[in-house]
């Protein structure tokens, strides 16, 4: 077995070797005068260099010189011109190791340093201990150690004895969080807890495995399903409050390792992290399943109407003939009674005579059937599948206990009614029933015959709950997602205290008073100086015609040399096998190593393994079928490895390890500063179990499927990618990726085309401090929001919308800043919030203060859209470079004809990471070949300026074989350890 590390390669090397740029040298290495005094008292100059060589290092990383090692050259060179020697002496040092041994002592009196005891072992263990329990990282928990030592003004000790801490640090931390969750329990709640990990005949499995792949799909059975696994973890009686005892960090790490943990695995635990890990997973899945139950109501409500719709919508087209022959006769009808009217004649009689009385009395009722059926509301033909509504909606009453942020809410008294009434079979409503919850319309349905209507009423009451969950206006006890909204966000404690010390760090000024004023002055200048730029015809581009502005579109910058630059180099690129092309980019950047072991954080021994898995998801092939088409690699070694070994986070880190490299690398600077993104949705169809769960947006056709909605920064790096579903609006999810990343990127302008833009996003981007740029359709129909009236801009008076209500704004200004910097501080996922606030039909307070705030940004944006040319064609660029990369990733995504197959929201998303990280590769490894294309042109005397070059993207794929036998360890010959481009001379010869 291999040695366990605490620390990764880098991690080691930034704690304890020795810094070697210029800004470190200077912080840490300077030498005040009164050091230059001690170190000349050393008569010869090798022993005046390696004193100061050791005093640098002794202060910072805190540790002695040790035998025979050689410091860079940079510190060398920086230490030896600060008291004038040669860098060359110190080879000599130390030849005698009393020497060193000598002046090591003599700088622990000079520095007031000491060496380590087993006092200051002890502290730096409980400070690693206390480091441990809030997070199962290797590099906080040596810097919790090297802290400690450097506070006691004690030596570092070699770094294998502070990991070798660390890591018993890590188990104790590990073993206390065990003791804190299962210490209360009873012996006999602690032998049921056991008993979850044998089979359970009734069922034929064991229960563990039986909670965990809980049904998913919408549907009345499945909801049930989740009920009743509700119900079963309730019996258990595990407290959710235990969660408390554990930091946030501790718990994550349990529950990553319970959720790859099978029951046959568990077993081979020790009581204590068995069962404390069986404790979390039950807490764990008791919130997750209510969530899933929750969500799962919520779409079976909504689909019930949606379909009510769709059989509205299908019975007018069955009734297309009748409607017209209807037409037809009422046409007649008209005509027959003017030309009575017209020639003073009898109007019955001609009616009669001309069309038939008999025909307009035999039409009449379907007539009366054809104006009922127009008429009928979305609640009356909802209730047409009311049978499949019953069998759901009593157990999910019973499961769940709901809140309401209203006094006396009459929704929670309608609930509570029906939840009686299912629990007692009865069929008829009370006489006194709770409808102040109901809209009119729904009243006089409801009322609108001798005796209330119960299936009516409950539908109305169920579609009534289910808009007010999604608002956070109700919410169910013992759910992480359907909370009340001031549960999402930072403590107010802690906001407040933010605030009054400035350190909110936002894109807005602290007083909403005066940001208004200022920004009141801002809008009526650019207002005022885009009319009179219109009047004049002053706007590149863009010409006031009647009263409105039109923006022509622009032409493409992309000379043609470009494209045949494109072609060329592209035709350069070495041929490539994507497994070659995966080992290549890992051997460039590390990123399988990211790809950490759950418990001890050990990179991958198998890295093709690794790369298999990654592969399998990028296209789409899976682990089964790659292990099936690669040589040398086995289904359970894929799957092992993808296991312990891949998830959200670790995909997160490989992801940020590619962009970063691509970032650094000089050529993506031809494309941008990577400081803009763009993001868009791309939507891939659904299939076999998958479509069970998908759901439908006609925009995309009439089959289910997912959308992977990703973000791509200006220098064709992506860094975020999420599946979200096609009937949701892309914008809730702008500003997830922007804080979802742990790339070097700092975005300061985002691009989206019309799906992702709403005033909420702008309101939101301006809070945070950054640009939002979105490229909007119908531009000419959407109205500027102003503080002043339309007269103030007479050019502009078909522009001008409702005015600013600036009350609505300094009223929640306090609010408003406490959602920003809840994300910022990434206290809150922002698609959270945005959903809730645009969910309810009746918005909040807060919601319409981000909507006026948002109206302030998007006016101003607009203006600046119509008076800037550049800001068009850089928007335009940034959400070209992402259409393009959609070509990529769906050459990519091929297998099962790019369809996704998957029901699970993690195996969703396992997928999208691995499509963009496989897609990341190839852009880094097309920027690497491409710079050594330009490079070769360029020394055949070939005229390439960087204007020209920064036209040629790196996102093509004719040169890489994606399909066939994939072979992961094949040697390749590179000498120069590239391979060789496809040059005119060299395929000739080859031919």
């Amino acid at each position: 077995m291999a040695k366990r590390t605490l620390l990764k390669i880098q991690d080691r090397q930034a704690l304890f070797d020795i810094p070697t740029d210029e800004d470190s040298l200077i912080r840490h290495y300077y030498l005040s005068p009164a050091d230059r005094l001690e170190i000349e008292v050393r008569r010869r100059e090798h022993n005046r260099l390696g004193f100061a060589i050791q005093l640098c290092l002794m202060r910072h990383p805190g540790r002695a010189l040790m035998a025979n090692e050689i410091p860079p050259k940079a510190m060398l060179n920086y230490v030896a011109e600060q008291i004038g020697a040669d860098p060359a002496s110190f080879d000599l040092y130390a030849g005698r190791e009393e020497t060193r041994s000598n002046h090591i002592a003599h700088l622990l009196g000079y520095l007031g340093m000491r060496n380590a005891t087993a006092q200051d072992r002890r502290v730096g263990l409980v400070s690693a201990i206390e480091t441990a329990f809030t997070t199962d990282k290797g590099l906080p928990i040596a810097n919790a150690i090297v802290a400690t030592f450097r506070e006691r003004q004690v030596l570092l000790p070699v770094a294998n004895m502070i990991e070798r801490m660390g890591l018993a640090a890590r188990a104790i931390a590990r073993r206390r969080a065990e003791t804190a969750l299962i210490s209360d329990l009873p012996t006999e709640k602690l032998a049921i807890l056991d008993g979850l990990l044998t089979v359970d005949p009734a069922i034929g499995q064991t229960r563990f495995h039986w909670l965990k792949p809980a049904p998913d799909a919408p549907g009345a059975m499945n909801l049930v399903g989740l009920t009743e696994r509700i119900a079963f973890l309730r019996t258990l009686g595990i407290d959710p409050r235990l969660q408390d005892r554990i930091p946030s960090g501790r718990w994550d790490q349990m529950i990553r390792e319970g959720d790859a943990t099978p029951a046959w695995l568990a077993n081979d635990f020790n009581a204590g992290r068995r069962r404390a890990m069986i404790v979390a997973q039950v807490i764990k899945l008791g919130q997750k399943l209510t969530d899933d139950a929750v969500m799962m109501f919520i779409k079976l409500i909504g689909r019930l109407f949606s379909q009510a719709n769709n059989r509205k919508k299908q019975r007018h087209m069955n009734s297309r003939v009748e409607t017209s022959k209807a037409l037809r006769l009422f046409l007649d009808t008209i005509s027959a009674l003017q030309a009575a009217n017209d020639n003073d004649e009898d109007a019955i009689e001609t009616l009669d005579h001309q069309v038939g009385w008999h025909r307009l009395l035999q039409i009449k009722p379907g007539l009366i059937a054809m104006v009922e059926d127009n008429d009928a509301s979305l609640l009356s033909l909802a209730v047409e599948q009311y049978g499949n509504v019953r069998k759901y909606v009593g157990p999910f009453l019973q499961a769940f206990t709901f809140h309401s942020t209203r006094r006396h809410d009459p929704l929670l008294a309608a609930l509570a009614t029906l939840r009686r009434l299912h629990a007692e079979g009865r069929r008829v409503l009370p006489d006194r029933i709770p409808v102040a919850h109901l809209s009119h319309a729904d009243r006089k349905l409801i009322f609108g015959q001798e005796k209330p209507d119960r299936r009516l009423y409950e539908i109305a009451t169920l579609a009534v709950l289910r808009d007010r969950l999604r608002s956070a206006d109700v919410w169910v006890e013992g759910s992480r997602s359907f909370r009340p909204i001031n549960e999402h966000l930072m403590p107010r404690s802690k906001f407040n205290a933010l605030k009054e010390e400035g350190k909110l760090d936002l894109g807005v000024h602290g007083d909403g008073a005066t940001w208004l004023a200022e920004i009141q002055q801002v809008m009526d200048f650019n207002l005022k100086r885009l009319a009179y730029r219109a009047r004049n015809g002053n706007l590149e581009d863009v010409r006031l015609e009647a009263g409105t502005l039109i923006v022509t579109p622009g032409a493409s910058e992309v000379p043609a040399a470009a494209e045949d630059l494109n072609v060329e180099i592209s035709e350069m690129y070495p041929l490539v096998e994507v497994p070659d092309l995966l080992r290549e980019v890992h051997d460039w950047t590390g990123f399988a190593d990211q790809f950490t072991h759950m418990r001890t954080a050990d990179a991958p021994q198998n890295v093709s393994a690794m790369l298999a898995g990654v592969l399998a998801d990028a296209t789409n092939l899976g682990p089964k079928r790659m292990a099936g088409a690669s040589k040398g690699i086995s289904a359970h070694q894929i799957s092992w490895i993808r296991t312990f070994h891949a998830r959200s986070e670790t995909y997160r880190a490989a992801q940020a390890c590619v962009t970063d490299a691509h970032t650094r690398h000089p050529y993506s600077r031809l494309w941008g500063n990577g400081t803009t993104a763009s993001s868009d949705g791309q939507f891939f169809r659904a299939s076999d179990r998958a479509a069970k769960r998908g759901d439908i947006n006609l925009h995309y056709g009439s089959e289910p499927g997912t959308k992977f909605y990703s973000h791509l920064s200006d220098q064709y790096g992506y860094f975020s990618i999420l599946p979200i579903s096609p009937t949701e609006s892309e914008a809730a999810y702008v500003l997830d990726g922007l804080f979802d990343h742990d790339t070097l990127l700092d975005i300061e302008e985002h691009f989206t085309d019309t799906g992702g833009a709403s005033d909420h996003v702008f309101a939101l981007f301006a809070l945070i401090g950054k640009r939002f740029a979105s490229r909007l359709r119908n531009l000419k129909d959407r109205k500027f929001h102003t503080f002043e009236k339309a007269g103030a801009y007479p050019a502009l008076t078909n522009h001008i919308g409702v005015p600013i209500n600036t009350a609505l704004i300094l009223g929640h200004w306090d609010d408003l800043l406490h959602l920003a910097a809840s994300i910022t501080t990434h206290t809150v996922v922002p698609s959270t919030i945005l959903k809730k606030l645009a969910a309810s039909s009746k918005s909040s307070q807060l919601a319409k203060a981000l909507r006026e705030l948002g109206r302030i940004e998007r006016s101003l944006f607009m203006i600046e859209w119509y008076s800037s040319p550049a800001l068009r064609r850089r928007c335009q660029a940034g959400l070209n470079k992402g259409e393009a990369a959609h070509k990529l990733k769906r050459a990519v995504f091929f297998h099962e004809r790019g369809e996704i197959r998957d029901r699970s929201f993690d195996s969703q998303a396992f997928r999208a990471s691995g499509l963009n990280l496989v897609v990341s590769a190839i852009v880094h490894w097309n920027t690497v070949y491409l710079s050594r294309a330009a490079a070769h042109l360029r020394r055949q005397r070939r005229n390439i300026p960087d204007g020209l070059l920064k036209h040629v993207s790196p996102l093509s794929w004719e040169h890489i074989n994606l399909t066939g036998i994939y072979s992961w360890d094949t040697e390749q010959q590179m000498p120069k350890g590239f391979r060789p481009l496809r040059l005119p001379g060299r395929i000739l010869r080859a031919a």
